[in-house]
């Protein structure tokens, strides 16, 4: 009965699950939705019929990963059958984390210095308007030519991103249109938190943010038009490369780029041959190259780093190899020239690169795969991108050809150990764990004692002691440390994934990015409950749980927190007691279960104290003050809100005082104490300005407007008010504006 049941083992895509659980569901014998709903309720818990039907339709964005296996259950219930399930929904929900890790760049990749020809094209090009769709085979120069032509343009606002349609590695699958969105709106400056989740309203602001600008998009290697439509905007130049022809994007202007013609080939041999060069035998490496771009520049580079061969020794060495029907492709047959002919360290090196989770990196990741000095690693890399075998697209940043990368990662197969690999991916984790580790005590020093306690090492890494610098690393290396996270966890590296993970978790937080932080804390569950790590577990479901209830998702949150709850007691762990107990009366207090946050507040506070965490107990007397000013218990929120800010600024934690300021003030305007709440809210902005918060600023500017008003003083109520609403408007926040217009209209008319 087991081998009839619909396997569910294809499944990569939302879409394709619904699909198998509707198959299973016709299997078992087309039990009505009331049904399932029972069986579920009597295995899984309370869940609404509602619910159990989203299970099993089209266009979801995101699942719960119990549900669907306890659906499972409730139509065949069979031990061996559901891990088939369980297994399906992690490959499923890997694809789908690891679709929403993208880098987009605000700008253009450096133009390639090589480049000629394509007149026709460019020509073309610059008469466009609207979308234009670039089509060709792999290796015959779309990228360069959508750059080159992007470079010859004048504009206001170029947007860059990397599809990675073809990206040979298939833990790097096709990017997601909402993660590009997400990149892309952030670049042109929409605060994180304005950011919706919806990819249909995210188009529709990518479409306001860009409108009336003279905006360049290049939608680089795409996949298919689903994956490209709602990244198009009609304000904006759009030019989109890819393999296939995406004739259902409609009208647009169409380039099906060939291969060299022999006086392009001839052209671009030039730069790296003598000027008396053989013309016979530069069209014969050109006919074995088969005019094909990609392998004209490898070869090219060759050329010119063996200054003693003529253009006709290599000519007959590619004739030589193609005889003995050793490589048949041109690129294949460039390719395995040019690596043959580098010394063994850069050919390892070579190799290492195509390894690399992500979709670039720098000097530092790059001597951690080969197990080398800055110096030694830097002049390989120089060379490298002189043969143009690796590709640098900003300064500092490398990364692969797709088909250099396939190349690379099968000479790697063929020629380490699988020891040896594994070594220098271990080798690259370290370092990007022991990064990021620095990057966050810079960044949050009076949060150390909360993140993960790394073994001393000598890791070489950037100097990440600024915080300025901290976060420009972050930053600009979130994407990579996202891929990094899901691979480790994925591919045996359970105890990287778990606490990278924990590391990144409040400049997710802060930063934020819900996408990435669901996708790591996620990895990082499964990957500490298969390695046996309670501990793990517990704080990764808690990391995970907080992300749920800011997105909205209270449900899923309170599971979580009541699940890594028992972990924490199992384990005798008082601080991840404690953390667990404050969030779950966060969560409760935003349901408006007033009386079970303030219950589970007040257990947490009790476990911070009595381990001496100072920090949490900061952050939990806060949290009870703003339970308290909801149940109406103003004079013991103030109460709360004062120890907060004397814990605070015993700590130099200028963050959390400033925000304990303004709570405090609140706190006293609702009490008629509006002189105490003004000198509040004044150190807080002060603070917030020094910090350059200006959320938390327009907060206290709001609540300076408020107590003034009740102040009897209007005309520097309304000051305030006006200021609030405009650095409001500057952040896009529509609550503050909201609640800075409510302030100026109760105001008597000015006279």
């Amino acid at each position: 009965m087991l081998e009839d049941a619909p396997d569910p083992a294809g499944c990569r895509t939302l879409d394709e699950l619904a699909a198998a659980l509707r198959s299973l569901k016709a299997w078992a014998g087309d039990p009505s939705y009331d049904t399932i709903t029972k069986r579920v309720n009597a295995s899984h818990g309370p869940t609404g019929r509602g619910t159990i039907v989203d299970c099993f339709r089209d266009g979801r964005r995101r699942i719960n990963p119990e549900l669907v296996v306890a659906v499972a259950a409730a139509l065949h219930d069979d031990g061996a059958y559901l891990a088939r399930w369980r297994q399906a929904v992690r490959v499923t929900l890997a694809e789908q984390q690891a679709a929403a890790t993208v880098r987009v760049l605000a700008g253009l990749p450096s133009d390639a210095s090589s480049f000629v020809g394509r007149e026709p094209q460019l020509a073309s090009l610059e008469r466009a308007a609207g979308v234009c769709v670039i089509t060709g085979m792999a290796g015959v120069g779309k990228t360069q030519l959508a750059v080159h032509a992007g470079h010859r343009r004048t504009t206001e606002t170029t947007l860059f991103v990397d599809l990675r349609g073809f990206h040979p590695d298939e833990s790097q699958p096709p990017a997601e249109p909402g993660a590009v969105l997400d990149g892309f709106l952030r670049v042109l400056g929409v605060p994180a938190r304005q950011i919706p989740h919806d990819l249909s309203a995210r188009s529709a602001l990518f479409r306001d943010q860009v409108a009336g600008r003279q905006a360049l998009v290049i939608l680089d290697n795409a996949a298919d038009e689903e994956q490209v439509r709602p990244l198009l905007t009609p304000d904006a130049l759009t030019l989109v490369t890819s393999r296939r022809d995406l004739t259902g994007l409609g009208p647009a202007t169409r380039i099906d780029l060939d291969v060299f013609s022999s006086g392009e080939a001839s052209e671009l041999l030039a730069g790296a041959v003598p000027s008396d060069a053989d013309a016979a035998a530069v069209e014969r490496v050109a006919q074995r190259c088969g005019y094909l771009p990609l392998a004209l520049t490898v070869v090219a580079g060759q050329m010119a780093a063996t200054p003693g061969w003529s253009v006709a020794d290599h000519a007959d060495r590619l004739d030589e190899r193609h005889r003995n029907h050793r490589l048949d492709d041109g690129v294949q047959l460039a390719l395995h020239l040019s690596e043959q002919g580098l010394p063994e360290r850069r050919r390892l090196l070579l190799r290492r690169l195509a390894a690399h989770p992500g979709q670039d990196l720098d000097v530092y990741a790059a001597a951690a795969l080969l197990d080398a000095e800055l110096d030694e690693t830097e002049e390989h890399l120089r060379r490298l991108t002189a043969e143009h075998l690796v590709q640098q697209p900003v300064p500092g940043r490398f990364v692969l050809h797709d088909l250099v990368r396939a190349y690379a990662t099968e000479r790697a197969a063929d020629e380490e150990r699988p020891a040896d690999r594994r070594a220098a991916l271990t080798r690259l984790f370290d370092h990007y764990l022991y990064a990021a580790s620095a990057a966050m005590d810079a960044l949050h020093p009076a949060e150390k004692h909360r993140r993960p306690v790394l073994d001393p090492r000598d890791v070489r890494g950037p100097e990440l002691s600024d915080p300025k610098a901290a976060l420009h690393w972050l930053e600009t290396e979130r994407a990579t440390l996202v891929a990094t996270c899901l691979h480790a966890a994925r591919n045996g590296w359970p105890a990287h994934a778990v606490r990278l993970a924990a590391t990144l978790y409040t400049y997710l937080d802060n930063g934020g990015y819900p996408a990435d932080a669901i996708a790591v804390h996620s990895e990082a569950r499964y990957a500490a409950a298969r390695s046996d790590d309670p501990a793990g577990e517990a704080n990764a479901l808690t990391n995970l749980a907080v992300v749920h209830w800011q997105l909205g998702r209270h449900p899923e949150a309170l599971e979580q927190l009541t699940e890594a709850l028992t972990l924490f007691r199992r384990l005798g762990d008082g601080r991840g007691q404690a953390r667990a107990l404050g969030n779950l009366g966060v969560v409760h207090n935003a349901l408006g279960n007033q009386a079970q946050s303030a219950a589970h507040h007040a257990q947490a506070l009790e476990q911070f104290v009595g381990i001496g965490d100072r920090v949490g107990e900061a952050n939990t007397l806060t949290n009870l003050g703003d339970v308290y000013v909801r149940m109406g218990r103003v004079p013991e929120a103030a109460e709360r809100h004062r120890r907060a800010l004397a814990l605070f600024r015993d700590l130099n934690h200028r963050g959390g005082e400033a925000t304990a300021l303004t709570n405090l003030g609140d706190a006293d305007t609702r009490l008629g104490n509006y002189s105490a709440a003004l000198h509040s809210y004044d150190q807080a902005i002060a603070i917030f300005g020094e910090l350059g918060e200006r959320y938390g600023q327009t907060c206290a500017l709001n609540g300076r407007g408020e107590a003034l008003t009740g102040a009897g003083r209007p005309d520097e109520a309304r000051t305030a008010f006006q200021v609030a609403l405009g650095t409001a408007r500057l952040i896009d926040d529509p609550a503050e504006q909201a609640r800075a217009h409510a302030g100026l209209a109760a105001l008597p008319e000015a006279g």
